[in-house]
């Protein structure tokens, strides 16, 4: 899974972000100052950058200047609109965009493809929208139905399934699910997967012992039977 980490101190849109992120399918860490950005980036590796540079304690070019000097991770400035000048010289320090605000996710999730792109690497638009025999899954909208009724889950729930939304039709194994929904320190405890998935097929499947949606593959891990998806 892709990895960002988002640089911002705006708690609501910080939030705003990840959420949206998340449910393209991104892992996504945050931090609120520069301080936490860099111990982050020196602990954990990821994929992107999403650079405020209006933080409370610094300037957030700081860290794009740390970052160039050892890596070459895409940085996408976010920020209120500063003059032509510190554009260009955000530019050539090495930010590869930079976005005013405010600005649309869908135009956040371009710049962040191109900016992938370029470094070879791909961003495919994620599965957000699932359709198969009376289970209907809407990740923007984090909404579950079966058979026209709405159903509750709890947060880790929800998260174990839209992990497995996001891969329907496709089999994603036990470390994979335990770390991306427990954490990497949760590998080993493949009982967290069978608590929880017991209470989905509970909530999702006409007959749990007999599951038509929520498949095990024996030894490996789980998949979302094969749907009639819509992508977002």
């Amino acid at each position: 899974m892709m990895c960002v980490l988002l640089v911002e101190d705006d708690r609501d849109l910080r939030a705003l972000l990840r959420t949206t992120l998340e449910v393209e399918g991104l892992a996504v860490h945050t931090a609120a100052s520069l301080v936490e950005a860099q111990a982050l980036i020196r602990h954990t590796p990821v994929d992107l950058v999403l650079l405020d540079l209006g933080l409370p304690d610094g300037d957030g070019q700081t860290l794009l200047d740390e970052l160039r000097q050892r890596r070459n991770t895409p940085v996408l400035i976010i920020s209120a609109q500063p003059s032509d000048a510190r554009k260009i010289a955000l530019l050539d320090a090495g930010a590869d965009d930079y976005l005013s605000k405010p600005f649309s996710v869908a135009e956040l999730l371009a710049r962040m493809r191109v900016a992938l792109r370029h470094r070879g690497t791909t961003l495919r638009p994620a599965i957000t929208r699932y359709t198969h025999e009376g289970l209907d899954i809407d990740l923007s909208l984090r909404e579950v139905m079966v058979r026209g009724q709405k159903v509750h889950l709890t947060p880790t729930e929800y998260k174990l399934l839209a992990r497995l939304v996001r891969n329907a039709g496709q089999v994603v194994t036990h470390r994979a699910l335990l770390a991306d929904v427990w954490g990497p320190d949760c590998i080993e405890h493949t009982h967290y997967l069978r608590l929880y998935m017991g209470q989905l097929r509970a909530k999702l499947e006409r007959e749990p012992a007999e599951p038509r949606f929520l498949l095990t593959e024996p030894g490996v891990g789980y998949r979302l039977a094969d749907p009639i998806h819509m992508r977002s």
